[in-house]
């Protein structure tokens, strides 16, 4: 398998991002379709809005935001085993809009898609 990286959508895209896939439930605000280059926006893989509501992005709540979005993940097996398809061909850059690069759910699906079998 190639790589899987996370990356912020509002940082500059680079070719060396590879297939690159927004993975936010609402499109990220303040940029535009153009400058996002993203192959494919998966909304569906985005954190349901109750769970992201009540996430709200606090660190301390991250382990159990995880736990939770991991069962709602699992109602999207399709969509995972297909970019995880396209990951064994190229590098895969899942791309959020969220400011925390440590606690967010690009790096919960990143890690999903590594341990699938």
């Amino acid at each position: 398998m190639e790589k899987i990286i996370t990356k912020r959508i509002y940082d500059a895209a680079s070719p060396k991002d590879g297939y690159r896939i927004l993975v936010d439930r609402l499109w990220p605000r303040g940029v535009s379709k153009e400058n996002a280059k993203v192959e494919e926006w998966l909304k569906e893989l985005g954190p349901s809005n109750e769970l992201r509501k009540w996430f709200g992005h606090i660190p301390e709540k991250y382990p159990e935001f995880k736990k939770k979005y991991k069962e709602e993940l699992k109602s999207q097996t399709e969509t995972l085993k297909r970019i995880r398809k396209i990951a064994e061909k190229q590098q895969l850059c899942l791309c959020y809009g969220a400011k925390d690069t440590i606690h967010n759910q690009a790096l919960v699906i990143q890690e999903v898609l590594e341990t699938m079998k």
